[in-house]
């Protein structure tokens, strides 16, 4: 199974980009699951068709403007599960499932889970608390599906580099995205039992998948590794490749983060 995780900035505005690029891997190996992050449309207005067209199947949880995540599958996936609160309920989530960030779903046995991880602005902002808050719940809620037979996959843009290897320069290891308390956070949910696929077959810098649009960043190759894909054991063990497709972010208009794409 090959599954692609891409932060589109927008799936109105980068569509044709997006199908180009869909067409373009059924020429070779098709991707069978497409999850997406920053959707930044409705459920009602997704544009659902052009992807049925192909022969997907389209599950959506979004919301006008910003964030939006969704799942975009070769085959039927059942139990969907949009946000935190199906799992840890209204009392613990609060509001903070009004953000449209987690959709997942079963699909061939295995419990993929498709994230779009707040930003966080700015360290010690109440955006990053949100950010850290965030992520508590986030842990909890794959505890609960770590506890179930299944294995589990997790992709998405998950807004922060692990290492300093992940980031063009160092330096900038402690502001936002690489923050010792945003980075513990992850560790501590990669410690539940997943693995960083990408580092199975890659333990060099360099590899980025976010560049900002400033700075003529992708051109000097001033990119950040933010977008992950974290698989339970028995997945991992069986993984064959996962690799960061740069050749959409040097499209006119592109988003900002590039698919990254794995196999198991």
């Amino acid at each position: 199974m090959r599954v692609a995780s891409w932060n589109v900035n927008s799936i109105r505005t980068r569509l044709s980009q997006v199908i180009a690029w869909l067409n373009a891997q059924a020429t070779q190996e098709p991707i069978d699951l497409l999850c997406l992050q920053e959707t930044k449309v409705v459920d009602a207005d997704f544009p659902s068709d052009e992807f049925t067209q192909l022969g997907y199947h389209v599950y959506v949880s979004g919301q006008k403007s910003y964030n939006g995540v969704a799942l975009i599958s070769r085959d039927p996936i059942i139990d969907i599960q949009k946000g935190f609160t199906s799992v840890l309920g209204t009392e613990k989530v609060g509001s903070f499932d009004e953000q449209k960030r987690v959709i997942g779903g079963l699909i061939q046995g295995i419990r993929v889970i498709n994230l779009y991880v707040p930003n966080g602005s700015e360290v010690g902002s109440d955006k990053y608390q949100y950010k850290l808050e965030w992520l508590d719940l986030l842990r909890e809620y794959l505890t609960y599906w770590l506890s179930k037979p299944d294995p589990l996959w997790i992709c998405g843009d998950f807004n922060i580099a692990p290492e300093d290897r992940d980031i063009y320069d160092p330096k900038k290891a402690g502001e936002i995205m690489a923050s010792p308390p945003e980075r513990d956070a992850l560790a501590k949910i990669v410690g539940l039992g997943l693995q960083d696929v990408f580092r199975k077959f890659t333990t060099a810098g360099g590899y980025f998948s976010w560049w900002d649009y400033r700075s003529a960043a992708f051109v000097r190759n001033r990119g950040w590794r933010i977008d992950h894909h974290y698989l339970s054991q028995s997945l991992y063990e069986r993984a064959s490749q996962c690799v960061i497709d740069r050749d959409p972010r040097s499209n006119p208009q592109p988003s900002d983060h590039a698919p990254v794409i794995a196999t198991v």
